[in-house]
């Protein structure tokens, strides 16, 4: 899989190519993982381009994966196994594949969404200050396998990062602009790759620790406009070692664009103190 002319990083990072009617076959690129291991929104947006590509329409409107292991950087194959074929949608189980085990199973529903398409009727984006009121996150040491940040340029609501200096504030929300380093604007696989990219939502709530992702299911709602994105994440329950969490991604124009929800592990360091309520 040579370098194609006219592709992003990100483009040529999430490349799909057909070997045969079921197979097709990728390159994992190390330069999107965190803790080492790499992200499941850009797993996600690797299959997502094998079942479009296997599919009558264009785009992957909801996914649903289960993430058995961590796949290593580089070569992997991802099998397609089309379901149904309807006139509005289609179906296919997407399973990415390394060393001859499964280690992501996805099942993908495809349609060809309008573009500038507007909502009957939407909820309001989250409050969110401006950019210039917003912070980064320090850059990661090189040690810490997070190489996915380089990639990604998030700015966070304050009040949901107080974690990095020992103010968590005991909610698990966290609220973000995210833009691709490069020069991508977004398009559904940048979306797979946004609804998996902040810091897992219980760090507000004083967890710590590598959290892995055990299902993901996300939504593609809308084309979203050029231009930033505002994420919104928010959580439910933590309990019994595991926690969910929900992401909204609102585009330019103030439209929601993607939904997710995901089951996680807690990390293996806990707070010092636990509240059941905010």
């Amino acid at each position: 899989m040579g370098i194609v002319q006219g592709m992003t990083t990100f483009d040529q990072a999430t490349r799909a190519t057909r070997a045969d009617a079921t197979t097709y076959d990728v390159r994992l690129d190390d330069g999107y993982a965190a803790a080492g291991r790499l992200n499941g929104g850009y797993l996600l947006a690797v299959l997502a381009r094998a079942a479009v590509d296997a599919s009558p329409f264009e785009h992957p409107i909801s996914t649903a994966a289960q993430f058995l292991r961590s796949p290593a950087p580089g070569p992997a194959t991802v099998r397609v196994e089309p379901l149904r074929a309807g006139r509005s949608t289609a179906m296919v189980r997407a399973t990415l594949v390394q060393d001859g085990a499964a280690h992501v199973e996805a099942l993908i529903t495809n349609a060809t969404l309008t573009t500038g398409a507007e909502p009957d009727w939407s909820a309001e984006p989250p409050r969110m200050p401006p950019p210039a009121e917003c912070a980064a996150l320090p850059a990661p040491k090189p040690e810490s396998g997070m190489t996915l940040s380089a990639r990604l340029d998030l700015l966070f609501d304050p009040d949901t990062i107080g974690w990095r200096h020992g103010a968590a504030s005991g909610r698990p929300e966290t609220r973000a602009w995210f833009r691709m380093v490069e020069p991508v604007e977004p398009d559904p696989y940048v979306l797979a790759l946004a609804v998996d990219s902040m810091p897992p939502v219980v760090y507000s709530a004083g967890f710590r620790g590598w959290a892995p992702t055990v299902e993901l299911t996300w939504h593609l709602r809308a084309l979203p406009a050029p231009g930033p994105l505002l994420l919104a994440a928010t959580g439910r329950l933590v309990s019994d070692g595991r926690f969910d969490e929900d992401v909204e991604v609102w585009d330019a124009k103030g439209r929601l664009v993607a939904q997710s929800r995901q089951l996680a592990l807690l990390g293996r360091v806990a707070p010092p103190e636990r509240s059941r309520r905010p």
